[in-house]
């Protein structure tokens, strides 16, 4: 038992913390939630307590959905399985392993499934797959998000390939929810092993953990067992999880309430409306080429400047309600690339954004915004649940291109960039890529495929950096200003080219003198792309998109506006 009862009596109850024996008073231990308020110890709790904990008050209603509790295998270990089944049904007072139900968070409906450990471990049976599997069918009726809150060992041994077979049913159903649109939250409890981890527990959209919360496909007990491994400190653990990208985020106890309801908010169908922004808000004329003073170089050091805003930076002053997902669900989250939903002027977005930072630390740290290919495949994650949900991309961009270090390209950096090509030109949803200071080859455009590509007035965009073509081409580092001016990479140049559709304007000295002021232009420029973008529909936005691109050679770039 997670709390263990040291003294009970008629008015008070002690219980002693798992992790570091300290006695807690019980109605303490109860308004904490059952987080030991000594060390952040997160106890399990029942089903019917998690649902108190996480949905409205009053808005809970249990599902009746009966279902069938066979003995397909007619299994006896100590004791037959149905004598096992009928003591946990006593000890626990639940029919099944898993309870579920309809209610709200902060107003916003959704279905919960909530898996019980003390029911049998947990165990995923036929009762409990066919369970979680029509409480997704309900979901799926009714148009709203499904939440599964997950604990368990594991497939159920005493029903055999029975057991086995509730994962590929499970994981079918989360498939049709993808299809309809529907957004689906795992909440992973500890512990969470085995078919429940490799099916539902970790399909879903995005996949939350408690602190500490461990989970896998084969336990500890297993993996020491069968292959004689010892595992390391914290192996399996929901931070383990998250440094190598496969769960979202990890929230204690009692902020998941708050986090679970920004990301129904957002993810939810429902007529979102943009608020009305500044028209005219983009420069959409570019200077003619004689009139046209800016000094190519200038630019670059400019687009280069230590203080211009980062993604964050604009996230921070943008969206309302963001809630940033990590991790490419491969094994590694890349730092160079932030993601994730909040809403732009009352409208739900994807955003996604390379990462620089200000200091040297925070450079280094974030790779100066070069994405590896887990920052591409997090990206490409994030635009496939943008398609899902039918809600808008944005992307910010800032690098000086794609990583090239070796395991980048062991790890197969040019086929993450090449699959993100082919994946922007066809989302079905509005697209918009803003330069925001450096836009550096192949791992620029990895994020820029989109039907409109704004520049702010500063930023620089280009095949290769002007060091680079200078080493190549001029066998000279020092000729790197004569090919910044040759490559054409200036924001005006690059919108006489039609490379861009427009600049952002920055406010004097430049967006690193007023972040606010500069996010308020990028606010309004955005806000006008959408509007223009908003009412077209999927085939048209695809459409439109390919053709911008297909021109690319075809014809003079140079183009009259």
């Amino acid at each position: 038992m997670t709390a263990v009862i040291a003294q009970r009596t008629e008015l008070t109850e002690w219980v002693s913390c798992r992790r570091c024996r300290s006695l807690v008073y019980g109605k303490r231990m109860h308004r904490s939630l059952g987080v030991c308020p000594d060390c952040g110890h997160h106890s399990r709790v029942d089903a019917h307590q998690r649902l108190d904990q996480l949905l409205d008050p009053g808005s809970v209603e249990i599902l009746d959905l009966p279902v069938y509790s066979g003995d397909p295998l007619k299994f006896v270990d100590s004791k037959p399985y149905p004598q096992r089944r009928a003591e946990a049904r006593r000890h626990t007072g639940l029919d099944y392993a898993v309870v579920c139900a309809s209610g709200t968070i902060e107003g916003n409906p959704l279905i919960v499934t909530v898996m019980d450990f003390r029911f049998m471990g947990g165990s995923l049976g036929g009762c409990v797959g066919e369970l979680i599997t029509r409480a997704g069918e309900i979901a799926l009726e009714r148009g709203i998000p499904l939440l599964i809150v997950t604990a368990s060992g594991g497939a159920r041994m005493q029903e055999g390939a029975v057991s086995l077979m509730q994962m590929a049913k499970t994981s079918q159903m989360l498939g049709q929810l993808d299809e309809a649109g529907i957004l689906t939250i795992s909440l992973v409890t500890d512990p969470t092993f085995g078919g429940v981890a490799a099916s539902f527990a970790t399909l879903c959209d995005v996949i939350i953990a408690e602190p500490g919360a461990r989970l896998g496909f084969a336990g500890p007990r297993v993996i020491s067992q069968t292959i004689r491994q010892t595992l390391p400190e914290g192996f399996q653990t929901a931070e383990f999880l998250l440094s190598h990208g496969l769960i979202d985020a990890i929230r204690p106890r009692n902020e998941l309430r708050a986090t679970l309801a920004r990301l129904l908010s957002n993810g939810t169908k429902a007529e979102h409306r943009l608020v009305a922004g500044d028209r005219h808000a983009i420069t959409r004329t570019a200077p003619h080429e004689h009139d046209d003073d800016t000094d190519p170089w200038q630019a670059v050091q400019r687009a280069r400047h230590l203080n211009r805003p980062t993604t964050i930076d604009y996230i921070g002053l943008l969206l309302e309600d963001f809630e940033e997902l990590r991790g490419d669900r491969l094994g590694e989250d890349c730092a160079a690339i932030v993601g994730g939903i909040g809403r732009l002027n009352g409208l739900p977005v994807i955003v996604i954004g390379n990462q620089k930072g200000h200091t040297a630390a925070e450079l280094a740290a974030r790779r100066f915004g070069m994405a590896n290919p887990a920052g591409y495949r997090k990206a490409a994650r994030l635009m496939r649940l943008a398609a899902k949900l039918s809600i808008p991309v944005i992307t910010l961009i800032d690098t000086p291109g794609a990583y090239p270090g070796i395991e980048a390209e062991q790890n197969g950096q040019s086929v993450a960039i090449a699959e993100n090509l082919r994946l922007m030109a066809s989302l079905p949803v509005p697209a918009i890529s803003v330069i925001t200071g450096e836009g550096g080859s192949g791992g620029a455009l990895a994020l820029a495929v989109s039907n409109r590509v704004l520049i702010c007035a500063n930023g620089v965009y280009s095949v290769i950096s002007p060091e680079g073509c200078a080493a190549i081409l001029w066998d000279d580092p020092a000729a790197a200003p004569k090919a910044a001016a040759a490559l054409r990479m200036t924001s005006g140049e690059l919108l006489r080219l039609g490379v861009v559709d427009g600049i952002v304007p920055e406010p004097p000295g430049g967006v690193q003198s007023d972040h606010v002021a500069a996010a308020q232009n990028l606010r309004a420029a955005l806000i006008e792309s959408l509007r223009e973008l908003l009412p077209l529909d999927p085939a048209r936005l695809i459409a439109d998109r390919r053709a911008r691109f297909r021109a690319f050679g075809t014809e003079n770039p140079e183009r009259q506006i």
